[in-house]
């Protein structure tokens, strides 16, 4: 079976259809879904989502991009909402200095407050970072400092540096559908190096549907087409890495269940 890390269910990109979308996945190996919340004022909705499906979880969080209207949440109000069952991680969160959705300091507060919460539950760290790795890397190097705390470089898409950064610290990284653009060569060249027992595999959908549907709304069951590339790039049979990252979810994701079948 293969795992999709990272996606957004709760958008109403998926309105009209989730039910065919998450049977679509099914259909296609994906055995386990991660819905991630961007929003703590839309955190119910995204619970009640994961709770209407068997092997769906979800994150708490808010986006970089959404706290300037969400706010500084603080790491007692994140880690209150973790004792669901099905809220298996934290975030996403991080820094964006791509689009400056919010302000750059607000973007490193609430970073820090999610690490915090990260940091007392052990639940793993959703990292959002674009344009902005050097200060992403410093505040997770410093705040690693404090105390150890499990996490992930989502939508990996970056330098070598910050895998390498990533990897030093402990945490894994996770490829998305960027992989398989033909512009992605320096993205295939580093996938190719990164351990792969530190390798997860996701859609982020709706967003950055992998080639051969790139230019078609994602959906969970297209990471199957990521997964191929990477198994490709790894020299591993297309089973190999599904078990291989699959595992690599569950050893990072603790209180997720892995299915019976």
């Amino acid at each position: 079976m293969l795992v999709d890390s990272h996606c957004h269910l709760d958008f109403p990109d998926f309105a009209e259809e989730l039910d065919d979308v998450v049977a679509r996945a099914r259909a296609a190996g994906v055995g386990t879904i991660q819905t991630i919340c961007t929003r703590m004022t839309k955190f119910e909705e995204i619970r009640a989502l994961a709770h209407r499906f068997d092997d769906m979880y979800c994150s708490v969080g808010v986006h970089p991009h959404n706290v300037e209207e969400e706010g500084v949440v603080p790491s007692a109000e994140i880690v209150g909402r973790t004792g669901d069952p099905k809220v298996i991680g934290i975030g996403e969160t991080g820094l964006d200095y791509f689009y400056d959705h919010s302000p750059r300091e607000q973007q490193k507060a609430s970073f820090r407050e999610h690490i915090t919460a990260c940091r007392e539950t052990q639940l793993p760290l959703i990292v959002h970072t674009r344009d902005a790795d050097d200060d992403t890397m410093d505040i997770l190097e410093d705040e690693m400092g404090k105390g150890a705390f499990p996490g992930l470089i989502h939508c990996f898409s970056s330098t070598r540096e910050l895998a390498q950064r990533s990897l030093a610290i402990g945490f894994s990284i996770s490829i998305s559908g960027i992989a398989t653009f033909k512009s992605a060569q320096e993205l295939r060249d580093i996938i190719v190096d990164v351990p792969a027992e530190r390798i997860l595999v996701e859609t982020d959908a709706p967003f950055l549907a992998p080639v051969p549907k790139r230019g078609k709304r994602n959906e969970p069951g297209f990471v199957s087409h990521t997964a191929a590339l990477v198994a490709e790039l790894k020299a591993m049979p297309e089973e190999e890495l599904a078990r291989v990252t699959t595992d690599n979810f569950f050893n990072l994701f603790t209180k997720a269940a892995r299915p019976s079948t």
